[in-house]
């Protein structure tokens, strides 16, 4: 990966603060409002014993690489194809793959460094304790965020506008966010809907994430799910990226 490159997008992200916003500080703002509420912070038999707060730090977490893959990583990169950008990258020494690497470092940086406040103020807030099997829970978090990333890149790589990237975003958006257990925890779901949220990318990190954060490590079920869509997502990125 081309450092040049690298810092170049890093700089850019700076300055750009709905992005900040949205993968860095709302999933920890979202985070101390549903803790804020008195009911998220006393112990639910449903959730074995937990409470919601506790859950909900996973689910913060995972909503910040929802963020960046589905809305941050396509709108900057069709952005670049609209104008011009990639095009003239691939007559210089350089390649246009180096920004999208960059790219997607920066988009992935941004990520776990959210996942890292969310984690911070989950503790530092409400008490929340942190990952009992933090080897475990990184794991899965590396997972999701490749996951993450690679369904950008297929939202990027079928876009040829920005506006067709934002509207395709929106509609992978919320499905993940479902499936990731923001309306209703995936440990909470009726037994059948659990099953099938488990099978996409964040009905599976929820799981894994849940299971580390409880001390135990994540099933190789549900990191081979993780596993399993980084590649295929990844393939179908590679098939169909353009540069023009």
């Amino acid at each position: 990966m081309n450092t040049a490159v690298l810092r170049t997008e890093f700089r850019l992200l700076r300055r750009e603060p709905a992005t900040i916003f949205w993968i860095f500080l709302f999933p920890s703002l979202l985070l101390a409002i549903l803790g804020s509420i008195p009911s998220f912070r006393h112990a639910d038999a449903s959730m074995g014993g937990l409470r919601p707060v506790d859950v909900y730090v996973p689910i913060a977490v995972l909503i910040a690489l929802i963020m960046s893959g589905a809305q941050g990583l396509p709108q900057v990169l069709t952005g670049y194809r609209e104008r011009g950008i990639l095009r003239r990258m691939s007559v210089t020494p350089v390649r246009p793959s180096a920004l999208l690497a960059a790219q997607m470092a920066v988009q992935g940086v941004a990520a776990l460094a959210s996942a890292v406040l969310a984690l911070v103020v989950g503790r530092a807030a409400f008490g929340v304790t942190l990952p009992r099997q933090p080897a475990g829970y990184l794991l899965a978090l590396l997972l999701a965020a490749a996951s993450a990333l690679a369904l950008g890149s297929v939202v990027s790589a079928l876009s040829r506008t920005t506006k067709v990237a934002g509207a395709i975003g929106s509609m992978v958006l919320f499905p993940m966010m479902f499936s990731a257990g923001v309306w209703i925890p995936v440990r909470s779901m009726p037994h059948a809907l659990a099953r099938v949220v488990q099978l996409t990318p964040f009905g599976a990190a929820a799981r894994a994430l849940d299971q580390a954060a409880s001390g135990d490590w994540p099933a190789w079920g549900h990191l081979g799910v993780l596993a399993a869509w980084t590649v295929l997502l990844t393939g179908a990125a590679v098939r169909w990226f353009r540069w023009e």
